[in-house]
Order: structure tokens, then C-alpha cells, then sequence
């Protein structure tokens, strides 16, 4: 679970929508530098991370911008979950949530039966979105699966273990970019060259439709990545 040390109240929120059963790390239980607030240009190139070069001339005001500061600790955060799974866990799917991800009622019993049909029809699959803001057109599969296109967010998705040792052979934290775009360049062809260049397709991805997951409203939430200053040079 990605979660800012500062947000107690995020945390508190989502513990209580959580099901027991899930055995749940927090990130705010760790060290780390995952919130904009605490970062600098100068405390990342210590920490030996490196930033892509991002800022483009572009229509697109996500891409014709400097990184914010919000926007490379969450990458720092999902890439430390990354890691924990890896080294620590040995269970074959791991899921990663953002605190502010509103989890349908009976989410476990329908993830489990999802993939129980994945399994029976024999689908292969290294990321798996539970919820997700599709950009692009999808691809129907059936069965309650699509293959996503172009996407953003990463509230809520899962990954095989195979997928993990994916993306840290990446080395991400050399070319830090925003997760929301880290992940679909790994299963289509990210509108950006230069994405495409670092972080060649490596994914099957599918994702849920409908969702099992979704995303509190950021006037309710309020957003810990927008709310944060730009990068400077």
C-alpha cells in the first residue's frame, strides 16, 4: 500500500475498507524517499537516483513540464513495493494499491474468482489492472478481461512474480518517470519515442471490466503528487 507518512488519515480510511485476509505492507512503514515534500534534486542524486529527461515540447501539458516533485516520490514508493515482493514475498500474484483506491465489497472473493478464470482458460498475464483511466482503446478478450491500451493511474493493479523481476531489470530509479506512464510504455507503444527507446514492451497486460477498484475523488482525497512543486534543474 502506497502511503505518505504524513497522511495517517489516508491510511486510516483505507484500513478500514481493507479485508482482513490481506496481509498488507504500508509504505509509510519504511524508509524511503517517497514524499515530494522532503525531496530535492540534490537529496535524489545522493540517494544515487536519476531523473529521465523528461520535459518535451508537446501539446500534451503532462509532458511539456518538469516532473513534479510528488510525481517522482510515488514512483520512488511503487518501485520500493517492487522490491519488498521481490525479496521478501514468494506468493505467485502481488497486488499494489494507493491509499486513495476504493475497493469494491467484495473485492477478494471477486479478484480470486477472476483469476480462477484466467487460470482455467489458460491466459497469460504478468500485470493485471484492477482499476484504471483508459486513454486509448481497450480489446475485448472476454470473460470479464480486456487488453488495456494507453492508460493512466496506478491505484490498483497486480503483478506476477515474473512481472516483477521485470520491471526492477528495467532499472528504473536511472531513468525515474512517472509510474502512471512507466507501465503502459511495458505493454503498448508509448506515444513517446523516447519512452519507448528506455522501456522497450516486456508485459501482457490485461485489466478488469468492469474494475474492481477505483479512485476517491481528488477534491475528497486531495492528490499528495499534483499538490507538489516542480523538479529543478
Amino acid at each position: 500500500m502506497v502511503n505518505l507518512l504524513r497522511r495517517p488519515d489516508r491510511r486510516e480510511w483505507i484500513q478500514r475498507t481493507l479485508p482482513p485476509e490481506l496481509g498488507v505492507t504500508f509504505t509509510s512503514d519504511w524508509d524511503g524517499p517517497f514524499d515530494g515534500r522532503d525531496l530535492t534534486r540534490e537529496t535524489l542524486e545522493i540517494a544515487g537516483y536519476q531523473l529521465f529527461l523528461w520535459q518535451i515540447e508537446s501539446d500534451n501539458p503532462w509532458w511539456n513540464r518538469p516532473l513534479k516533485l510528488g510525481e517522482i516520490g510515488c514512483t520512488l514508493a511503487h518501485l520500493a513495493c517492487w522490491r519488498d515482493a521481490a525479496e521478501h514475498g514468494d506468493e505467485a500474484y502481488v497486488v499494489v494499491l494507493e491509499d486513495d483506491a476504493v475497493l469494491q465489497a467484495d473485492f477478494l472473493a471477486a479478484l480470486l474468482d477472476r483469476l480462477n478464470r484466467l487460470e482455467q482458460a489458460e491466459m497469460e498475464f504478468d500485470l493485471l489492472y484492477l482499476g484504471r483511466f483508459p486513454l486509448e482503446p481497450d480489446r475485448e478478450v472476454g470473460l470479464g478481461f480486456v487488453e488495456p491500451g494507453y492508460s493512466h493511474c496506478t491505484f490498483g493493479y497486480l503483478l506476477t512474480r515474473k512481472a516483477l523481476d521485470a520491471l526492477l531489470a528495467l532499472e528504473l530509479e536511472q531513468a525515474i518517470v512517472p509510474v502512471d506512464e512507466f507501465l503502459p510504455a511495458l505493454y503498448v507503444d508509448h506515444p513517446r519515442s523516447d519512452l519507448r527507446a528506455r522501456f522497450p514492451k516486456r508485459l501482457r497486460a490485461l485489466a478488469l471490466e468492469p474494475p474492481l477498484v477505483r479512485q476517491r475523488p481528488k477534491d475528497e482525497a486531495g492528490s499528495d503528487t499534483e499538490d507538489s512543486e516542480f523538479v529543478v534543474s
